[in-house]
């Protein structure tokens, strides 16, 4: 990564807008999507409606744009970022030819909601850099491209599968199992990665994307996706693209989906003890790493802690437990919220309530482990301050958003 494009002058313009971006990024971004959907409604086939309406995508933007102001002389800096955001692109079929649109609304926006303290200068010092930034996104997209398309069982774009199996995990988890209905070979993936589901649903304007992880092991003869129901609740809708898996598709159906993706990866060269801790549906990816790992690697410790409600909400409790039971190296812990008086009858747990750093140092011989999390954003929190509080370093804390990146800041 380089800036060599860009002058000093420019460079210094850009870091001059970096306090005004971290008071009004949001609203930047905000009034970015609301003209770009405006004038471009197609885009409406790639982006998530729901994260739109919630904010999520504004606030996961405008936290881009604030650390490429910020570090604008030193990309290489945020390219962990830019290769977490280029890998859903890739997933969600983003291309170069939508920068443009995307550079011209950014700067429409900036000089919308700045008024008069958006000048001239600025919008023309941001106008280089962010062609300076959408080559280096660009860049490593294609990479991403060329490596899904060309590696064997790859393919580019969409592919139809045909669900093969639809199984009942839970009250609100039900899994897809997915082959190529070209009868093709299967691209491989590593564990924690996901795939795109496109969704036609009738009624619906636009086309649904969604981003699963896959829940099992690599190296099989199909793709397996675990989803969650999401119900209304609140001042929140219902999961369009879950309930029409869950309620639409049926054994037998085809869809259409993108090769795997994702950069929260099992890391299979190292030895030292792995801690996996889920909460809800978060234990997908988790799936994938435990089997991976329990073939891969049967003398390395694992532990593998998940939360859940309780078991009518757990998935793949008698699975776990069995893989755990045939391997030595690996223990499994139990947390439930709120336990049924079944649950409590029938000992399936190890603890009431939620998952804490007690516990966790109870549980655990030392905080010597690499530790990945995934789960709802207030559980990921948790573990996360739970793991700086026990001085885990920083790179031996791995952890997946479902969706647009947020912030684990209690």
């Amino acid at each position: 990564m380089t800036t060599k494009l860009l002058d000093s002058k420019t460079i210094d313009i850009i870091k001059s807008t970096v306090p005004v971006l971290a008071e009004h990024g949001t609203a930047i971004t905000s009034r970015f999507y609301q003209m770009m959907f405006t004038n471009h409604p197609e885009l409406l086939h790639i982006f998530n409606h729901v994260n739109q309406k919630q904010g999520k995508q504004q606030q996961a933007l405008a936290n881009t744009v604030y650390a490429a102001a910020q570090y604008i002389d030193q990309l290489e800096t945020i390219l962990p970022a830019v290769k977490q955001i280029a890998h859903k692109h890739r997933s969600l079929g983003v291309k170069a030819e939508h920068y443009p649109i995307v550079g011209e609304h950014l700067l429409l926006a900036i000089k919308d909601v700045l008024g008069d303290a958006a000048t001239d200068e600025i919008i023309n010092a941001w106008g280089e850099a962010y062609g300076v930034i959408a080559d280096v996104f660009i860049s490593v997209e294609q990479e991403m491209y060329n490596e899904a398309a060309t590696k064997p069982g790859g393919w580019d774009g969409f592919r139809e599968f045909t669900i093969t199996k639809k199984e009942k995990e839970s009250d609100v988890i039900t899994s897809f199992y997915l082959k190529p209905k070209d009868g093709g070979s299967l691209s491989n993936f590593q564990p924690g990665q996901y795939i795109t589901v496109k969704a036609i649903i009738d009624g619906e304007a636009y086309t649904h994307l969604r981003q699963y992880s896959l829940s099992d092991a690599p190296g099989g003869e199909y793709y397996r996706i675990s989803v969650k129901r999401e119900d209304e609740k609140e001042d929140i809708p219902a999961g369009i693209v879950s309930n029409f898996l869950h309620h639409k598709v049926s054994e037998g159906d085809t869809i259409e989906i993108t090769a795997p993706a994702g950069d929260f990866v099992l890391q299979t060269n190292e030895n030292r003890p792995v801690v996996l801790l889920s909460g809800g549906v978060g234990q997908t990816p988790m799936i994938s790493m435990l089997k991976t790992l329990a073939s891969q690697q049967p003398t390395r410790v694992v532990t593998y802690v998940h939360a859940a409600i309780n078991s009518t909400y757990h998935a793949f409790h008698e699975e776990i437990a069995r893989i755990a039971s045939e391997h030595e190296n690996i223990n499994y812990f139990v947390s439930y919220e709120s336990p049924t008086a079944e649950d409590q009858q029938a000992q399936n747990y190890q603890k009431d309530g939620h998952i804490d750093l007690p516990w966790l140092q109870s549980i655990l011989k030392s905080n010597e482990a690499d530790f990945y999390f995934c789960g709802p954003v207030l559980f990921m929190k948790a573990m996360n301050q739970s793991l700086k509080e026990w001085n885990v370093p920083d790179e031996r804390i791995h952890y997946e958003f479902f969706g647009p990146k947020g912030s684990l800041e209690v």
